[in-house]
Protein backbone atom coordinates (compact mmCIF):
# COMPACT_ATOMS: atom_id res chain seq x y z
CA UNK A 1 0.00 0.00 0.00
CA UNK A 2 1.12 3.23 -0.98
CA UNK A 3 0.60 6.57 1.62
CA UNK A 4 1.55 9.91 0.18
CA UNK A 5 -0.33 13.25 -0.29
CA UNK A 6 1.45 13.85 -3.66
CA UNK A 7 -0.67 12.37 -6.67
CA UNK A 8 2.40 12.35 -8.79
CA UNK A 9 4.82 10.40 -6.19
CA UNK A 10 2.04 7.73 -5.69
CA UNK A 11 1.43 7.28 -9.70
CA UNK A 12 5.21 7.05 -10.12
CA UNK A 13 5.82 4.46 -7.49
CA UNK A 14 3.07 2.30 -8.54
CA UNK A 15 3.94 2.17 -12.28
CA UNK A 16 7.71 1.53 -11.09
CA UNK A 17 6.62 -1.40 -7.96
CA UNK A 18 4.20 -2.67 -11.01
CA UNK A 19 6.67 -4.02 -13.19
CA UNK A 20 7.81 -5.96 -10.72
CA UNK A 21 6.17 -9.79 -10.78
CA UNK A 22 6.55 -10.24 -7.10
CA UNK A 23 5.01 -7.03 -5.88
CA UNK A 24 1.21 -5.65 -6.10
CA UNK A 25 -0.29 -2.16 -5.38
CA UNK A 26 -3.38 -2.94 -3.78
CA UNK A 27 -3.76 0.63 -2.80
CA UNK A 28 -3.00 4.27 -2.49
CA UNK A 29 -3.99 6.56 -0.18
CA UNK A 30 -3.46 10.60 0.06
CA UNK A 31 -3.85 11.16 3.63
CA UNK A 32 -3.13 9.36 7.09
CA UNK A 33 -7.11 8.74 7.61
CA UNK A 34 -7.33 7.20 4.38
CA UNK A 35 -4.41 4.71 5.32
CA UNK A 36 -5.91 3.14 8.57
CA UNK A 37 -9.15 2.72 6.76
CA UNK A 38 -7.46 1.09 3.66
CA UNK A 39 -5.19 -1.02 5.83
CA UNK A 40 -8.16 -2.45 8.04
CA UNK A 41 -10.19 -2.84 4.18
CA UNK A 42 -6.90 -4.50 2.04
CA UNK A 43 -4.57 -5.49 4.71
CA UNK A 44 -1.41 -5.46 2.91
CA UNK A 45 1.92 -7.01 3.46
CA UNK A 46 3.82 -3.90 3.03
CA UNK A 47 2.92 -0.21 3.77
CA UNK A 48 5.26 2.54 2.08
CA UNK A 49 4.11 5.49 4.50
CA UNK A 50 5.02 9.10 3.71
CA UNK A 51 5.91 11.30 6.88
CA UNK A 52 4.48 14.93 6.31
CA UNK A 53 0.30 14.25 5.48
CA UNK A 54 -2.56 16.66 5.30
CA UNK A 55 -4.27 16.28 8.81
CA UNK A 56 -3.29 12.89 10.44
CA UNK A 57 0.80 12.82 10.01
CA UNK A 58 2.45 9.73 8.70
CA UNK A 59 3.68 8.63 12.51
CA UNK A 60 0.33 9.16 13.53
CA UNK A 61 -1.03 7.10 10.95
CA UNK A 62 1.46 4.03 11.57
CA UNK A 63 0.55 4.12 15.53
CA UNK A 64 -3.06 3.60 14.51
CA UNK A 65 -2.20 1.03 12.57
CA UNK A 66 0.01 -0.38 14.58
CA UNK A 67 -2.50 -0.34 17.43
CA UNK A 68 -5.06 -2.05 15.14
CA UNK A 69 -2.60 -4.36 13.39
CA UNK A 70 0.37 -4.97 16.19
CA UNK A 71 2.21 -7.37 12.70
CA UNK A 72 1.73 -4.33 10.59
CA UNK A 73 4.93 -3.71 8.41
CA UNK A 74 5.43 -0.25 7.63
CA UNK A 75 8.24 1.51 5.90
CA UNK A 76 8.72 5.32 6.72
CA UNK A 77 9.21 6.87 3.20
CA UNK A 78 10.22 10.69 3.32
CA UNK A 79 11.97 13.34 2.52
CA UNK A 80 12.77 14.18 6.73
CA UNK A 81 16.24 12.97 7.48
CA UNK A 82 16.72 14.24 11.35
CA UNK A 83 17.29 12.68 14.52
CA UNK A 84 13.89 13.11 16.06
CA UNK A 85 11.79 12.04 12.84
CA UNK A 86 13.60 9.09 12.84
CA UNK A 87 13.21 8.15 16.70
CA UNK A 88 9.54 9.09 16.63
CA UNK A 89 9.17 6.71 13.36
CA UNK A 90 10.93 4.02 15.52
CA UNK A 91 8.67 4.74 18.36
CA UNK A 92 5.29 4.68 16.41
CA UNK A 93 6.56 0.88 15.27
CA UNK A 94 7.94 1.63 11.15
CA UNK A 95 10.13 -1.64 10.12
CA UNK A 96 11.98 0.64 8.05
CA UNK A 97 13.02 3.86 7.14
CA UNK A 98 13.87 5.41 3.84
CA UNK A 99 14.77 8.83 2.88
CA UNK A 100 12.58 9.75 -0.55
CA UNK A 101 16.11 10.00 -2.68
CA UNK A 102 16.53 6.36 -2.37
CA UNK A 103 17.03 4.72 -5.68
CA UNK A 104 14.62 2.48 -7.26
CA UNK A 105 16.85 -0.74 -6.34
CA UNK A 106 16.88 0.17 -2.53
CA UNK A 107 13.09 0.87 -2.36
CA UNK A 108 12.76 -2.51 -4.12
CA UNK A 109 15.46 -3.78 -2.17
CA UNK A 110 13.91 -2.36 1.44
CA UNK A 111 9.78 -3.90 0.21
CA UNK A 112 11.49 -7.27 0.08
CA UNK A 113 13.35 -7.26 3.13
CA UNK A 114 10.20 -5.79 5.21
CA UNK A 115 8.18 -8.38 3.44
CA UNK A 116 10.48 -11.50 5.09
CA UNK A 117 10.48 -9.50 8.21
CA UNK A 118 13.34 -7.84 8.82
CA UNK A 119 14.13 -3.99 9.59
CA UNK A 120 16.29 -1.62 6.67
CA UNK A 121 17.35 1.46 8.33
CA UNK A 122 20.43 2.62 6.20
CA UNK A 123 23.57 3.39 7.62
CA UNK A 124 23.08 7.24 7.99
CA UNK A 125 19.76 6.45 9.09
CA UNK A 126 20.97 3.90 11.92
CA UNK A 127 23.62 6.68 12.91
CA UNK A 128 21.21 9.42 13.13
CA UNK A 129 19.10 7.12 15.53
CA UNK A 130 21.99 6.19 17.50
CA UNK A 131 23.36 9.90 18.14
CA UNK A 132 19.50 11.01 19.04
CA UNK A 133 19.44 8.49 21.68
CA UNK A 134 22.67 9.42 23.52
CA UNK A 135 21.78 13.04 23.40
CA UNK A 136 17.92 12.67 25.13
CA UNK A 137 14.99 13.77 23.96
CA UNK A 138 13.31 16.75 25.23
CA UNK A 139 9.97 16.35 27.17
CA UNK A 140 6.52 18.27 26.18
CA UNK A 141 6.83 21.39 28.06
CA UNK A 142 10.39 22.01 26.34
CA UNK A 143 9.83 21.27 23.00
CA UNK A 144 6.79 23.55 23.56
CA UNK A 145 9.28 26.45 24.50
CA UNK A 146 11.74 25.71 22.18
CA UNK A 147 8.81 26.24 19.34
CA UNK A 148 8.38 30.07 20.45
CA UNK A 149 12.47 29.99 20.47
CA UNK A 150 12.34 29.23 16.82
CA UNK A 151 9.29 31.50 16.47
CA UNK A 152 12.01 34.35 17.56
CA UNK A 153 10.14 35.15 20.93
CA UNK A 154 11.74 36.18 23.94
CA UNK A 155 11.32 34.31 27.71
CA UNK A 156 8.61 37.18 28.35
CA UNK A 157 6.77 36.33 25.22
CA UNK A 158 6.71 32.76 25.35
CA UNK A 159 6.05 32.97 29.70
CA UNK A 160 2.95 35.54 28.97
CA UNK A 161 1.60 32.84 25.80
CA UNK A 162 2.43 29.45 27.84
CA UNK A 163 0.89 31.30 31.73
CA UNK A 164 4.18 30.26 33.11
CA UNK A 165 6.46 32.61 35.27
CA UNK A 166 9.51 34.13 33.10
CA UNK A 167 12.34 32.22 35.11
CA UNK A 168 10.53 29.02 34.55
CA UNK A 169 10.70 29.80 30.87
CA UNK A 170 14.33 30.86 31.86
CA UNK A 171 15.26 27.20 33.64
CA UNK A 172 12.94 25.35 30.59
CA UNK A 173 15.32 26.96 27.98
CA UNK A 174 18.35 26.42 29.93
CA UNK A 175 17.35 22.62 29.85
CA UNK A 176 16.71 23.06 26.06
CA UNK A 177 20.22 24.32 25.13
CA UNK A 178 21.97 21.59 27.69
CA UNK A 179 20.09 18.93 25.91
CA UNK A 180 20.63 19.88 22.63
CA UNK A 181 24.59 20.82 23.20
CA UNK A 182 23.98 24.47 22.03
CA UNK A 183 25.19 27.57 23.59
CA UNK A 184 22.77 30.03 23.23
CA UNK A 185 18.53 30.17 21.63
CA UNK A 186 19.97 30.72 17.76
CA UNK A 187 21.72 27.76 18.21
CA UNK A 188 18.43 25.91 19.55
CA UNK A 189 16.84 27.11 16.60
CA UNK A 190 19.28 26.32 13.97
CA UNK A 191 19.65 23.01 15.46
CA UNK A 192 15.75 22.44 16.01
CA UNK A 193 15.34 22.49 12.71
CA UNK A 194 18.54 20.65 11.17
CA UNK A 195 17.55 17.45 13.87
CA UNK A 196 13.85 17.19 12.68
CA UNK A 197 13.01 18.43 16.17
CA UNK A 198 10.90 21.35 14.84
CA UNK A 199 9.13 22.03 11.48
CA UNK A 200 8.34 25.03 9.59
CA UNK A 201 5.10 24.99 8.29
Amino acid sequence: MLVDDHFVVRAGLAGSLGLEADIEVVAECGSGEQAVEAFQRHQPDVVLMDWRLTGMSGVEATAAIRRLHPSARIISFTVYEGEEDIARAVEAGVAGYLPKSSSRQDILAAIRAVHRGEDVFPPSIAAKLATGRVRGRLNDRELTVLRGIVRGQSNKEIAAALGLAEVTVKFHVGRILEKLGVLDRTQAATTALQRGILHLD
